[in-house]
């Protein structure tokens, strides 16, 4: 295991909105935002090549930083907010005027060409650079839950990453993009001036379903939430490596030529880039970890798919759940990949063609599991789809992103590649003995297909 890396906080301060320009201001949680409240945060990591030094450090990035940040939440008001989480009525999040955000500047010895790295790397020192949400406040009539962080850490001419903790009740992955589009724009330009003639502003009317709120209130319990409420944290040892595996646009059609040309019928269901990635990773899983029933998970972004449609800016959480669940030996044989592929496949084709299928979650909880209770269980961070290797600060596009976050479940991230947006990087987060045989077998399995 590595050493711990010796870190030195610069300065820890609190950014506000410009004065007077929110007010006070609530936000009502939706069905979709009930299921995250128990679940932990999203952590992610923005790595960017940077030759400074600390004195150029303070003297220019800091408050660069600081500067956009509170203009950023002049328009995205619920990052500096808090969640609200009553015991008998809907969570809100709440907004009133000084509420800030915490933001810590640091400087850490790590070797940051190792952090950007793809090989496998300790999970723990990650877990350093990435900011923690501050303690929940719970009083006798609700519960005050911070919603948003940020870590800024140097690391002395070679670079600095941003670390943005957000509890998930706060957005999906749509929102947190749209937030950091927005701060990097504004950083890049020094004004909101062209973020306000060129960027999109976030969507605040909520979507409204009284029946499946009803369901989905029921099952968060809130009567119990201050008692039980424990925020995660992710903190070592651990035994856990991350490492990142690209899959080549050649290497995804060659895949979906495959799936396609062995089930012709799933071709006219539902065969993308996303669908042979997702397939392939669930397919090396199982070779690795053979351990009967798992299920893979991910979620549909919800925003185009309602009826009617909200915009593409909806603020919060907007999206359903897709599952597909096979035994690990299925999964593990010569036609293994395919059977992945068909299973995720017709799964997200009948969910995307069911009118209810997205937002059942809740009703179909009963019987997710009557055939057994999975032993893996992967899910999927991020989409490809949203270009977060795009968000330049001024600095160049970021040289290395991490969802720290999918350390604390079984699970993966999935972006478009820095450079090669066609071509998708997957992060995996392994017990260090389980990620050599991963390795191996993703390796061995391309072999055919490069």
């Amino acid at each position: 295991m590595a050493s711990l890396p010796i870190s030195t906080v610069i300065e820890q301060t609190q950014v506000s909105p410009p004065a007077a320009t929110v007010g006070d201001k609530l936000l009502p949680l939706t069905y979709f935002d009930f299921f995250w409240l128990r679940q932990p945060p999203i952590h992610n990591l923005f790595f960017y090549e940077l030759a400074i030094t600390q004195t150029q450090f303070i003297e220019t990035i800091i408050p660069k930083l600081k500067h956009s940040l509170s203009i950023t939440l002049q328009h995205f008001f619920p990052f500096s907010g808090n969640l609200i989480v009553f015991p008998n009525k809907k969570p809100e999040i709440h907004y009133y005027e000084g509420d800030s955000v915490a933001v810590t500047f640091a400087e850490c010895n790590l070797d940051f060409n190792e952090l950007v790295g793809n090989h496998p790397r300790d999970c723990e020192v990650f877990y350093h650079l990435t900011p923690i949400l501050g303690e929940p406040d719970k009083s006798s009539d609700f519960t005050k839950i911070p919603v948003f962080c940020v870590q800024v850490t140097l690391y002395p001419n070679s670079g600095i990453s941003i670390g943005m903790t957000n509890h998930h009740c706060l957005g999906d992955a749509s929102t947190r993009f749209y937030f950091f589009k927005a701060w990097t724009s504004i950083a890049r330009f020094g004004s909101n001036e062209s973020f306000l003639a060129n960027g999109t502003l976030p969507f605040y009317d909520r979507v409204v379903n009284p029946i499946i709120e009803e369901s989905y209130l029921k099952y968060s319990k809130l009567e119990s939430f201050k008692e039980e409420y424990q925020p995660a944290k992710l903190c070592g040892p651990t035994d856990k490596v991350r490492a990142t595996f690209i899959l080549p646009r050649t290497v995804l059609n060659r895949l979906k030529t495959l799936v396609s040309t062995q089930l012709p019928t799933l071709a006219h269901v539902h065969v993308s880039s996303f669908t042979v990635t997702c397939a392939y990773i669930w397919s090396c899983m199982a070779k690795t970890r053979d351990d009967g029933l798992q299920m893979f998970v991910f979620t549909i972004d919800c925003r185009a798919r309602m009826n009617p449609a909200v915009p593409a800016a909806y603020f919060g959480n907007c999206v359903g759940w897709c599952m597909a669940m096979e035994q690990a030996k299925q999964l593990m044989g010569k036609e293994g990949f395919v059977t992945a592929a068909k299973s995720i496949g017709e799964n997200l084709h009948n969910t995307l063609t069911d009118k209810d299928g997205i937002v059942k979650v809740v009703e179909s909880f009963g019987n997710l599991f009557a055939n057994g209770i999975p032993k893996t269980s992967i899910g999927v961070s991020g989409s490809p789809k949203l270009k977060f290797y795009d968000m330049d600060f001024g600095w160049g596009k970021p040289k290395k992103i991490e969802t720290v976050s999918i350390d604390y479940k079984e699970a993966i991230s999935i972006n478009a590649c820095r450079d090669k947006n066609e071509d998708f990087e997957i992060g995996v987060c392994l017990p260090s003995s389980e990620m050599k045989s991963f390795v191996q077998i993703f390796e061995d399995g391309l072999e055919k297909y490069i």
